[in-house]
């Protein structure tokens, strides 16, 4: 889409009322970007930006979302699609499957349709093998080994991946990221994390990883700027671990006998950030050893 170069660029952010939609919201509007808020959950009064309400499960509501609304506006540059059933157990299996697959096939879709070239979506970190309960092949982990799902959750966000992947395939102009985002805490949850310390096992599922939402906000906006066609798959983490013990110690304990590749730094994330470090440019800047 053609726009003036004094124009912001006007991205949709879907799920922009939830927990890391509301920071990647704020983030963009700080850095310049028009944004449009477009879930069916109401935004906070304070927003400061336009708000849409849309099921996502239904194509023409999604198409229209991404083309125009009325005198709001018209035209779309880029997509940042956050909206899903967060997490497994809270809906029925099939509900959670349903909502998230079509979901997510809609965005993408009707971001074709509507000639958006740019689309950053939040995949999973449970796509990694979360809970494991069968440990990883190796830490820390990355996006190199086959995906793992072992929830309906999980398996709604692998394939959305695949799907992401066959359409950049099919339409060699576009350009979706799937950000396998970690465990999404605010500043007000760090206030928890010293407890964590007495039992390790507690947040050995998902290797003792998190990220501030701020710090997903960035990977976000990242992405946007990237540039470059083509599917991509990130894990988005922090760069610490929740935990007050060493990696290295953690690690020993909790997954005996799987393989730790390189030197662990001291509290160094298990979630390897790696790939979006070299080619995102991605460096969290909070962490909750700073709050707390």
């Amino acid at each position: 889409m053609d726009r003036t170069t004094d124009q912001a660029r006007r991205v949709v952010v879907t799920g922009g009322s939830g927990k890391l939609g509301r920071a990647c919201v704020a983030d963009l509007l700080e850095h310049g970007y028009e944004v449009v808020n477009v879930d069916v959950a109401p935004p906070p009064a304070d927003q400061g930006c336009a708000y849409v309400r849309a099921d996502l499960t239904d194509l023409g509501q999604t198409v229209a979302v991404l083309t125009a609304v009325d005198d709001r506006y018209r035209g779309v540059d880029a997509v940042v699609h956050l909206a899903a059933i967060p997490a497994p157990g809270g809906f029925p299996d099939h509900v959670i499957f349903e909502t998230n697959t079509v979901s997510t096939y809609n965005v993408f879709s009707a971001a074709r349709t509507a000639g958006i070239r740019t689309v950053v979506w939040a995949s999973s970190e449970t796509v990694l093998g979360l809970p494991f309960e069968t440990p990883p092949p190796y830490l820390p982990v990355d996006e190199e080994y086959p995906g793992r799902p072992e929830s309906s959750y999980s398996l709604s966000k692998l394939l959305g991946e695949h799907t992401a992947e066959q359409m950049c395939r099919q339409d060699p102009s576009l350009m979706i990221h799937a950000l396998r985002f970690s465990n999404v805490m605010e500043p007000h949850d760090y206030a928890a994390f010293p407890g964590f310390d007495a039992d390790p096992s507690l947040r050995r599922w998902n290797a003792w990883g998190y990220i501030d939402a701020r710090d997903g906000a960035q990977a976000v906006r990242r992405s946007l700027e990237h540039g470059r066609p083509g599917f991509e798959v990130f894990v988005v983490a922090n760069a610490d671990t929740v935990m007050s013990r060493s990696s290295a110690e953690l690690a020993a304990a909790e997954f005996p006998g799987v393989p730790v590749r390189g030197t662990l730094g001291t509290h160094e994330t298990l979630l390897s950030i790696d790939k979006a470090r070299r080619v995102l440019g991605f460096e969290p800047q909070h962490s909750w050893r700073d709050q707390v």
